[in-house]
């Protein structure tokens, strides 16, 4: 049998006063826990980078907020023209048309000189991009006014302070669900 309790497992109590001396009890203790300490080291480090990968994730992953305020009901309000801003090079005008009519609304975009006849209510909207290696959407502002008298009938923000990017199609669809969602 080795002197330190080797291959043979640790001793039993029994064991450990019959076998060896006083003094061999105490060093084999020492000699077992340091064949331990760098495992114990190693899942405890390992651990430690886990924890801090999810940390890091959970901040990069950031938080979007939407919210939305009307002022009058918008249902009255049928005919809905998107005013296309000059310098959107995203299209956002488009995936907020699509959003409106998906809801049943007749909608259309285009620069404000070339708005419809029938045109009941103007969408106008502020899109703030951000570009870390790519471009994206990190602030969306929508207004809904009377066309002729210019009364504002609601407002929504989107706001994702973060990297990791939600495509225009989703911030459209969430704006304008929160938008037009019955209270």
């Amino acid at each position: 049998m080795p002197a330190c309790g080797g291959e043979a497992g640790p001793p039993s109590i029994s064991e450990k006063t019959d076998r060896w001396p006083a003094g061999k009890v105490g060093a084999c203790e020492a000699a077992r826990l340091k064949r331990l300490r760098p495992r114990v080291w190693s899942c405890v480090i390992r651990a430690l980078k886990s924890f801090l990968i999810l940390f890091a994730l959970t901040l990069l992953t950031g938080c979007a907020s939407v919210s939305a305020r009307k002022v009058t009901p918008i249902e009255p309000f049928q005919h809905i023209f998107v005013v296309e801003r000059l310098n959107d090079n995203y299209r956002v005008h488009e995936f907020l048309v699509a959003e409106l009519r998906r809801h049943g609304y007749d909608a259309s975009s285009g620069p404000l000189t070339m708005m419809p006849e029938n045109a009941q209510a103007l969408l106008t909207y502020d899109a703030r991009w951000e570009w870390d290696f790519q471009n994206y959407l990190i602030e969306l502002y929508l207004e809904i006014h009377t066309t002729h008298s210019q009364k504002k009938l609601a407002e929504a923000r989107y706001y994702q302070p973060s990297i990791r990017p939600n495509p225009v199609s989703v911030v459209a669809r969430r704006v304008i669900d929160k938008l037009l969602a019955k209270p």
